[in-house]
């Protein structure tokens, strides 16, 4: 992997990576828009996190008065585990990989234009969250007295809604043995 920090994002999807489409290649059918995309992203965002919230209310609830270091910590590490989980995508990929902000959006993201298999592909949309929030939301689970560890799980796991997506998107829409590459915000497919 070769990766580039391209800084912020101006808006301009033409100043993207981009790549001579394949002959075959369908596009995904997903939010053409940033704005719209970021929408969905982040009420997706809040309606996983307030789900995630209640089995952690239930089962920390004597633990919560007395750890307010650790519900801190556990906040304010999720609010700044947008980098690492952008570049948790990004050492999924072999070639060059290039990380964007859209701060104002709320988005960070990372595009790299290779060809990846569908199993790759989820596995690449699927990494920082497993590691970042469903691991932590789990140890949680068992342990309730790391509600830090909790708040952080739930945090990551609801800022990876836009990956989620992108995991149902290439689920329901490509077929067995196809690939798939991004070009530009969008996803494309081919056999």
């Amino acid at each position: 992997m070769i990766f580039h920090y391209a800084g912020k994002y101006n808006g301009d999807e033409n100043s993207l990576p981009y790549k001579e489409h394949h002959p075959n290649a369908i596009p995904f059918k997903e939010p053409k828009d940033m704005k719209k995309y970021s929408l969905i992203a982040n009420l997706g965002c809040v309606l996983i996190m307030i789900v995630l919230v209640i089995p952690f209310l239930l089962m920390g609830i004597k633990y919560i008065p007395n750890s307010k270091i650790q519900m801190v910590a556990g906040g304010i590490c999720g609010g700044l585990s947008m980098f690492p989980h952008e570049l948790l995508h990004a050492v999924c990929f072999k070639k060059d990989v290039y990380m964007y902000n859209d701060l104002i959006h709320g988005l960070m993201f990372v595009v790299g234009t290779e060809d990846m298999s569908k199993a790759r592909f989820i596995f690449m949309c699927l990494c920082p969250n497993l590691i970042l929030g469903i691991i932590p939301y789990i140890l949680f689970l068992i342990f309730p007295q790391l509600v830090g560890v909790g708040l952080f799980g739930i945090i990551c796991i609801g800022t990876g809604f836009g990956d989620y997506l992108n995991i149902y998107n290439s689920i329901r829409q490509m077929p067995k043995n196809s690939k798939t590459y991004l070009c530009g915000m969008h996803s494309y497919w081919y056999m």
